[in-house]
């Protein structure tokens, strides 16, 4: 077996080969891996008396609030996009337990922090204003006209006294 084997060949893999000290989210976007914080955590799950012995999950932190690598505009579409993970100090949590490994936990939320991210600074898609087909606008007055003979239909019970 080659040394080259045990190298990773996807995208991921060329990317933090290009820059180690940078993680590349999109063209406009490097997190600098030194804002990124890991901590680690006994998992749940298989693995026998391993996973009862071993840290193995993986819990990645970044500042969003904080973090200089961002404009204004992407630290606001990042709050907005990702506000269920991100706590009262502007914290972003992503965690994983998935693997036995450590490593390779915290290569998946790696990850998973990359595509979260490049999601959420895309810019939002303008809406293209369109109007109502003739037919939709008669199709919606009829279904109108068909409930209001109904309604009209009910009427007081007029008791046989």
């Amino acid at each position: 077996m080659s040394n080259n084997a045990r190298y990773d060949t996807s995208k991921e893999g060329e990317r933090a080969m290009k820059d180690p000290d940078f993680l590349t989210i999109n063209s406009h976007l490097q997190i600098p891996l030194s804002e990124l914080r890991f901590r680690y955590a006994r998992s749940r799950g298989p693995g026998g008396q391993h996973v009862n012995r071993t840290e193995s999950q993986v819990e990645l932190l970044w500042d969003v609030r904080h973090a200089a690598s961002l404009s204004e505009t992407q630290r606001h579409r990042i709050e907005r996009a990702l506000a269920n993970r991100i706590d009262k100090e502007g914290v972003l949590h992503l965690t994983s337990s998935q693997r036995r490994s450590q490593w390779q936990n915290k290569k998946a939320v790696t990850e998973r922090f990359a595509s979260l991210l490049s999601e959420a600074v895309k810019p939002p898609r303008k809406r293209i204003a369109t109007r109502p087909s003739r037919a939709a606008k008669e199709k919606r007055l009829q279904a109108k006209r068909h409930h209001a003979r109904i309604k009209q239909q009910r009427g007081k019970v007029r008791g046989e006294d």
